[in-house]
């Protein structure tokens, strides 16, 4: 192929990103602010002199540095990554419109922008017939419309036999788990929503409410799915990552979504598995989607699934999916194809020619207090080793032949590991084993030893894929 890929991002996703494209014979440039110097992605390259790759930038969220580096090294097409600016429309827009246009690894903008507003995707999900959490799909502003709403959500809850009925009051234009109240008695609303409301004005200028059922008792599953600038559509199956910090990141997932050997579900699992499939090809197909992305859903104990939002990006676990697919009998490798696609390739393939066999599991090992809220510990690593299996991958930023000090701007996220295996009980035995042969050592500013999430991870292996 030919171009050179602008990488706008950092750590573990920039390094995968740079192996796609050495793959793909494709040229590349990373950024790298100055807090991520000892970082792989950074050392890995060229900061100066001849040949040079690696650029430095005052932060990862400043566009103006990232398109000048860009324009300056020659750079045909920018690959965001996952967040920063992975589904920023805009950025996207000004990257294909600009006067020195760059292809914009991911969806197209417009699509970016329609998908990214959630209550637009709720409102097309409805329109298609794809079930949406029962609530509202536009902002109220209406007191009385507001109130008659959440009355009618606890009572159809009392008629499912829900014990403990509940319903979320969102300020529409809010995000990030900001202004949103949870009522459990019809009393309590209007009090609630004019708080909200007058909140909602003050922080976001908009007064706009959501409502909808508050849902507990749920799974959190997600479906991959691969498309192309030429209208072609497959999906690498579903993924389950119900395991998450309270702060609702996830910590644990595993794909396929569902098994029945983890758990005696109320439903028919495959058939609910190849449902929200269809629904997120359906949606795909309805906005002429044509990039790699994820349809997240939540589905219910009694096997209702509700479409939450649609990722328009590369997930971190998307490669969980590809351990369970075979194209010719390997592997397909997702990042790749989602750049090969981006860039205007055809799929060459088609549904009939993947083929699902097996479990696979992705641990997310964070430098973390999990016994106090999950809480980021700062400090420096002074030995990391993990174990390498044929079953098994590892992607992290984090070197191990000498000392890294975990930079305080991000997240302190260390490595993503993947096991695989024939079973589900084949792959959470070889996660158990992996986590034993960890390494991680290192102090913080006090001499204290190093805090990390492996205990809280092996413990949550028996609860995987479970209600």
């Amino acid at each position: 192929m030919e171009g050179k890929v602008l990488i706008a991002n950092r750590g573990e996703i920039a390094i995968r990103i740079m192996n796609a494209c050495k793959d793909l014979g494709l040229d590349y440039v990373v950024v790298y602010t100055d807090a991520d110097k000892d970082s792989e992605h950074v050392q890995q390259n060229i900061t100066q002199g001849p040949g040079q790759n690696a650029w430095r930038i005052t932060n990862y969220t400043e566009p103006n540095d990232i398109f000048a580096i860009a324009d300056h090294t020659g750079c045909t097409a920018i690959h965001p990554g996952y967040g920063f600016f992975s589904e920023d429309f805009r950025f996207a827009r000004r990257a294909t419109l600009r006067d020195r246009p760059l292809t914009f690894i991911g969806p197209n903008w417009e699509v970016i922008k329609n998908l990214g507003d959630k209550i637009n995707t709720k409102k097309v999900a409805n329109e298609l017939g794809i079930p949406t959490i029962p609530g509202t799909s536009a902002p109220i502003y209406n007191e009385m419309e507001a109130e008659e709403i959440a009355s009618k959500l606890l009572q159809d809850q009392l008629a499912q036999g829900i014990e403990n009925p509940s319903i979320l009051v969102k300020a529409a234009a809010g995000g990030g788990g900001m202004g949103i109240e949870e009522v459990t008695e019809i009393e309590q609303f209007r009090r609630t929503y004019r708080q909200l409301q007058n909140y909602a004005k003050r922080q976001f200028g908009d007064g706009g409410v959501l409502i909808e059922q508050c849902l507990r008792d749920y799974n959190h599953l997600e479906v991959q799915l691969v498309c192309s600038k030429h209208k072609e559509i497959v999906h690498f199956g579903s993924r389950n990552c119900t395991i998450q910090s309270t702060g609702r990141q996830k910590r644990v997932e595993a794909a396929p979504g569902f098994h029945r050997s983890c758990f005696d579900y109320d439903f028919d699992e495959e058939k609910l598995l190849e449902q929200i499939v269809e629904y997120s090809i359906r949606l795909a197909k309805h906005v002429s989607y044509d990039n790699v992305g994820t349809w997240e859903w939540i589905v219910s104990r009694s096997g209702q699934p509700y479409l939450l939002e649609v990722n328009t990006r590369i997930q971190v676990e998307n490669d969980i999916s590809a351990r369970i697919s075979y194209l010719d009998n390997k592997h397909p490798n997702l990042l790749r194809e989602q750049i090969r696609l981006g860039l205007g390739d055809k799929m060459g393939y088609s549904q009939k020619d993947i083929v699902f066999r097996g479990t696979a599991i992705e641990l997310r090992i964070v430098a973390e207090d999990t016994r106090r809220g999950f809480a980021p510990w700062i400090g420096t690593i002074d030995e990391f080793s993990l174990p390498q299996y044929d079953w098994s991958a590892v992607y992290t930023h984090v070197p191990s032949d000498r000392p890294y000090p975990i930079p305080s701007d991000f997240d302190p996220n260390l490595a993503l590991a993947l096991v695989w295996g024939d079973s589900v009980e084949e792959a959470k035995e070889r996660a158990v084993q992996f986590l034993k042969e960890t390494t991680i050592k290192g102090k913080d500013s006090s001499g204290q030893p190093i805090i990390t999430n492996l205990p809280y991870l092996r413990d949550n292996l028996s609860r995987l894929l479970k209600f």
